[in-house]
């Protein structure tokens, strides 16, 4: 199964690399378009080769998704800890309740949970 992992994992890398030798080229980014960044007084541009480019869009797009994937599944997880403690005390509750029973059965002991 290691071995399979490293398979993948290089077979990305090197996907990775090809990319990135493919696209060697500069890009221009512009905060704002050039008739509105004169109108407004900001021009703000960033030149970056454009396989950073592809590979931030993607880093930045699996990041939007993990925190929107996280925040959709809150109310699982709220719900899920509320159960978990509602069963917590409901156990507390009945180990309060139920006496110790001494019938000397070891398998009903056992069953019991004592």
């Amino acid at each position: 199964m290691r071995l399979i992992k490293y398979f993948v994992l290089a077979i990305i890398a090197i996907g990775l690399v090809a990319v990135a030798l493919a696209n060697r080229g500069t890009m221009t980014l512009r905060l704002l378009p050039d008739a509105l960044a004169d109108l407004a007084g900001i021009n703000f541009e960033l030149t970056l080769p454009i396989f950073i480019v592809i590979l931030g869009t993607f880093l930045l797009g699996l990041f939007f998704g993990f925190i929107w994937e996280w925040l959709r599944e809150h109310k699982h997880r709220a719900t899920a800890k509320t159960e978990q403690r509602e069963r917590e005390r409901l156990e507390q509750e009945v180990r309060k309740v139920s006496p110790p029973v001494e019938t000397g059965d070891d398998v009903l002991a056992i069953l019991d949970g004592r």
